[in-house]
């Protein structure tokens, strides 16, 4: 057990001592600065003149969600008919068939989204072509998309007072280039080194010991792996994702993976005080984050450590933990840590399976994705926090008497009513999502559906309702993780959860990023001895506060009747 707990501790510091330098140098990059990858310029400037982009043309808050939103919709429709027709295109060795349009739906909306929900198994669900060209392709591009959303924000609050943002374009470019790229090819590197398929030809065939044919599907799955976790997106190749020994042959890979996914994040947070000057304000926020990782981390290691109490009871031991629905080569340590990761930042990918945790440790899963502001996703996980950032300084400025400030900027009705919705909108679709399965279930379950609701949960009771309200925090948070005892594959869940993944992507990218460009262009107000100050530790404690505090009232009753009322029933 002390091994498995040194492997954390050292995987997390690990991902520190890359993390810190690249938000450094990516300050740098997005400021236009002197840096290493300059040699890359040639490249970025032929992209510019074959796209007809123009990147001297500085757009304001409007305009970069207008090229934002315009290019994600192109995305949506360009994917959507590939995945219906992928089984006539090329490139399709084991023969997978095209997607239902109700899937393809759910299917596009989800990678364009940085969500990669599957309700498709990635070696049968899928054609080479459809990975590389359709899911591959929109990993990079999403990811991308969140970065430079990030950036405008970036550049929002560099100068006293401004409307010109930037160009989401050079923005968007060099976060692929500069980027994720890069990164991805080395990861891609090592995984393919470390037993990682990364091939073009069909499924193997072997003889296992018992005598059987195995066919086991390969292909270029190391790319993929690569830029799903260094994007936080998080869509396996394979079915079972990061557990399955093709994607995360051993230790070493998942120690790999386990860094390649956090770094972005965190790198985004020291970029942001390095890019706007304010270095104190950034490590403020990274502290607040990383107490609430630690506060979500620590209990489910106790949990998954502590093994199951119903097995406990019946005299079996359980020396290693909990080990159900875990791989023997990680133990339950890691697969805890990476459980904690993979909710907290929106990644999504898995190595073990969610489903067969303790009670307790999907309580904090979901409530990592509920929360969706520790680390985050590539860029929008510091979107979110500024939406908690921004509330904190409005209840901070009236408790104190003041018009509430921000870096120089007064924040005001329109900023703050911006703010209020975008924080109702996560409960409402959550909530309401849940509700409207958990009354179709109820119901409606024999439904005369091409599959029954009353055949959508393996686990009824407290743990399908958990699997239902994992679905839908999952969608919403743009995670794409899952309870898999629930039956996904249908209509109702493709559509209901393709709506919920849009809009949990989207409107928390136009809130944000329009109060960013709203504050930038007011008047600059210096500091004086009245002003609160957002980058001390009275600070940081007020905006846990306000963090814990929404989430608590919006989230108790359905995760009391979900995990909770699990927990204490296998306690009897």
């Amino acid at each position: 057990m002390n091994t498995e707990l040194i492997g954390i501790i050292a995987t997390f510091l690990l991902t520190l001592i890359i993390a810190i330098p690249l938000g450094k140098y990516l300050a740098k990059v997005f400021a236009g600065e002197k840096v290493w990858t300059d040699f890359l310029k040639p490249l970025e400037t032929g992209i510019y003149k074959l796209s007809g982009i123009n990147i001297k043309e500085q757009m304001n808050w409007k305009q970069q969600l207008k090229a934002l939103l315009t290019i994600n919709i192109l995305w949506l429709v360009y994917g959507f008919f590939v995945l219906i027709f992928q089984d006539k295109l090329p490139f399709n060795p084991d023969g997978n068939p095209g997607m239902t349009p109700d899937l393809a739906f759910n299917t596009i909306i989800s990678f364009v989204a940085n969500c990669n929900l599957q309700h498709y198994s990635g070696e049968s669900g899928v054609s080479y072509l459809t990975q590389q060209f359709v899911l591959m392709f929109l990993q990079f591009v999403s990811a991308a998309t969140g970065i430079a959303a990030a950036v405008v924000l970036f550049k929002a609050f560099r100068d006293k007072t401004t409307t010109q943002l930037g160009n989401f374009w050079e923005f968007f470019v060099r976060a692929i280039t500069r980027l994720l790229l890069p990164l991805s090819i080395v990861i891609a590197l090592v995984l393919t080194f470390n037993g990682t398929p990364a091939s073009y030809e069909g499924k193997d065939q072997f003889i296992s010991v018992q005598g059987d044919t195995v066919h086991v599907s390969r292909g270029p799955a190391a790319q993929m792996i690569a830029i799903k976790h260094l994007g936080t997106n998080g869509g396996g190749y394979f079915g079972a994702n990061s557990a399955h020994p093709f994607e995360n042959p051993s230790y070493f890979t998942n120690m790999v993976e386990m860094i390649a996914q956090v770094i972005i994040p965190i790198a985004m947070i020291i970029a942001f005080g390095y890019f706007i000057r304010r270095k104190k304000l950034a490590w403020t926020i990274f502290g607040v984050m990383t107490i609430g990782l630690f506060m979500l981390m620590i209990p489910t290691l106790s949990s998954e450590l502590g093994g199951n109490p119903a097995l406990a009871k019946m005299g079996i031991a359980q020396t290693t933990g909990a080990m159900e629905g875990k791989e023997v080569r990680f133990g339950p340590a890691a697969t805890a840590y990476w459980s904690t990761l993979t909710t907290v930042i929106s990644t999504g990918s898995v190595n073990g399976m969610h489903d067969s945790t303790m009670p307790l440790t999907g309580l904090w899963q979901l409530l990592a994705m509920m929360i969706n502001a520790f680390y985050g996703g590539c860029g929008v996980g510091l979107l979110n926090y500024f939406i908690y950032l921004i509330i904190a300084v409005f209840i901070s400025g009236l408790m104190v008497g003041r018009t509430p400030e921000f870096l120089g900027h007064k924040v005001e009705a329109r900023e703050i009513k911006i703010a209020a919705i975008i924080t109702l909108l996560s409960p409402f679709l959550i909530l309401a999502g849940t509700a409207i399965s958990s009354y179709v279930f109820t119901n409606h379950g024999g439904a005369a559906w091409a599959v029954q609701p009353k055949n959508w949960l393996n686990n009824p009771g407290f743990h399908g309702f958990s699997e239902m309200l994992y679905e839908v925090t999952s969608s919403n948070a743009n995670n794409g993780s899952g309870f898999e005892g629930l039956g996904d594959n249908n209509v109702f869940w493709n559509v209901l959860t393709g709506i919920i993944i849009f809009l949990g992507r989207f409107l928390p990218i136009i809130g944000p990023v329009a109060i960013a460009g709203l504050l930038g262009a007011k008047k600059f107000i210096p500091e004086s001895a009245g002003t609160l100050k957002t980058d001390t530790k009275t600070f940081a404690l007020m905006t846990f506060a306000v963090i814990l505090v929404l989430n608590a009232l919006s989230y108790f009753p359905a995760l009391a009747l979900g995990p909770l009322a699990e927990y204490f029933t296998m306690l009897k």
